[in-house]
């Protein structure tokens, strides 16, 4: 094929998908990359190993196969470069940890992913970094909560379990006119509906984990930055010794493959479900950013070019009292449904989620916000199983 990157560059998404990340001329013709796995890499000579001067030197700096794997997410974020790490979580946790040293400041969205929240309020406070939660809705408002020590600015949109909007490019040029580190957690969206990069964003965080696997089998997080940042990240996380597994490479490069597909059917069947749920009775709101009615909808429109499959509802209910008895009635009552953590596999997922971490976004005081991660199965067996679970939650 003659220049691939080129061609590729025009190309439709699913195309794209198709095809980055490997190229057969190779090895050998075969479609896929092999799976090198490797801790020691041998040198020709003594002068070689002492100048480090091949491409390939020990498994922690990569293979070939983690290397395809980097190639097709630069190409989808279009950053500099790309690292591998075991999960989601260290996909936030290795940045922080690379731009952020004793005594900094960094302002963290309020609505963030609670295990990131944990990790701030545990470790990077005890290494000496003082953490501030702000309110996600912010947007240029930031620049007045930037302090002198301020290194690091960390957005998540939408955010985890209630899924409010951020200005993402309004939070990025404040942060940058002190000197600021904008990193954001992509998760929900991918690169697919949302490139955090062409938005100001100078570190794109991934749990890869969710729709690149898109199996609920494989852990795994990509950290991907501009020009500007690349080299500190990657010097970062060779120091720590974090890496990515070829193996887990491989199965991710394989999911990415039908990860647009995939996406398709996540998006239409969500919307369908999620629509029909806000008119119903017995449901408070339905939090999904893609909806008219969510009060972020706009900033979704005008940023994103899709939506993806989790959301949640706030089911109605007449006192607080009442609320766990009726979200555990209602998730009992589901068979379709697993109840299980994380998403964006193939099977449909409900959990009772907890917003006593937050100090600015409050959990909804209309009921309990059960969040639904809608997968590939039929959308009138999944409402058949729903039904089910707000009946259950009814007569309780």
């Amino acid at each position: 094929m003659t220049d691939r990157k080129t061609i590729l560059a025009g190309a439709g998404v699913n195309t794209r998908l198709s095809h980055t990340g490997n190229n057969p001329a190779d090895y050998h013709g075969f479609v896929n990359p092999p799976v090198v796995r490797a801790s020691t890499v041998l040198f020709p000579d003594a002068k070689t190993m002492e100048t480090r001067a091949q491409k390939y030197i020990y498994g922690t700096r990569g293979t070939p196969t983690t290397d395809a794997l980097c190639e097709a997410i630069d190409a989808l974020e279009g950053s500099a470069g790309t690292i591998l790490v075991p999960s989601g979580l260290a996909a936030v946790t290795v940045p922080f940890l690379a731009f952020l040293s004793a005594g900094d400041h960094a302002l963290i969205v309020d609505s963030v992913y609670f295990p990131t929240r944990h990790f701030c309020t545990t470790m990077l406070t005890r290494l000496g970094v003082t953490v501030e939660y702000y309110d996600p809705m912010i947007g240029a408002g930031i620049e007045s909560l930037i302090r002198a020590n301020t290194k690091l600015v960390h957005t998540e949109a939408p955010g985890s379990n209630t899924f409010e909007m951020q200005d993402i490019a309004a939070i990025a040029a404040a942060a940058h006119r002190h000197g600021c580190v904008v990193t954001m957690d992509n998760t929900w969206a991918t690169p697919l509906y949302f490139k955090p990069l062409d938005h100001g964003v100078d570190i794109s965080i991934h749990a890869a984990t969710k729709y690149p696997s898109g199996h609920s089998d494989i852990l795994m997080g990509t950290v991907s930055a501009n020009a500007t940042h690349w080299a500190q990240l990657k010097e970062a996380n060779l120091t720590l010794g974090i890496c990515g597994s070829p193996d887990d490479s491989y199965q991710i490069l394989r999911g990415l493959r039908t990860m647009g597909l995939r996406l398709e059917r996540h998006q239409e069947s969500t919307l369908n479900l999620a629509r029909w749920l806000a008119e119903r009775d017995d449901v408070a709101r339905v939090l999904h950013p893609a909806l008219p009615s969510f009060p972020g909808h706009d900033l979704w429109k005008r940023d994103f070019c899709g939506s993806s499959g989790i959301f949640s509802i706030v089911l109605k209910v007449e006192s607080e009292d009442r609320f766990k008895a009726k979200a555990h009635a209602f998730l009992n009552a589901l068979s379709l449904f697993g109840l299980g953590y994380s998403w964006g596999g193939y099977e449909s997922l409900a959990v009772h989620v907890s917003l006593s971490d937050r100090t600015i976004s409050k959990a909804p005081t209309e009921g309990p916000v059960l969040r639904l991660q809608i997968g590939l199965e039929d959308v009138a067996d999944l409402r058949k199983d729903i039904e089910a679970g707000l009946s259950a939650a009814a007569a309780v």
